[in-house]
């Protein structure tokens, strides 16, 4: 399984944000990426805001076997 990411270095932010967070689902990943942006940047939860997180997430690379 591919893991999912989000750098909020990517996001216009005041506050110069260095989180990433990741999951291996992206409902799992946009859920904690939205709590993050309610609690840390003070954004409301709305259906833009999830618009704009989910073109965020991006893939891992995978590592490859040795």
């Amino acid at each position: 399984m591919e893991r999912k990411y989000i750098d909020c270095r990517e996001y216009p932010s005041e506050m110069n944000c260095t989180v990433m967070i990741s999951a291996d689902g992206e409902a799992e990943l946009l859920e904690a990426a939205v709590q993050h942006a309610a609690a840390v940047h003070h954004e409301r939860d709305t259906p833009e805001l999830r618009n704009q997180i989910r073109a965020l997430i991006k893939t891992m690379p995978t590592a490859k076997a040795a």
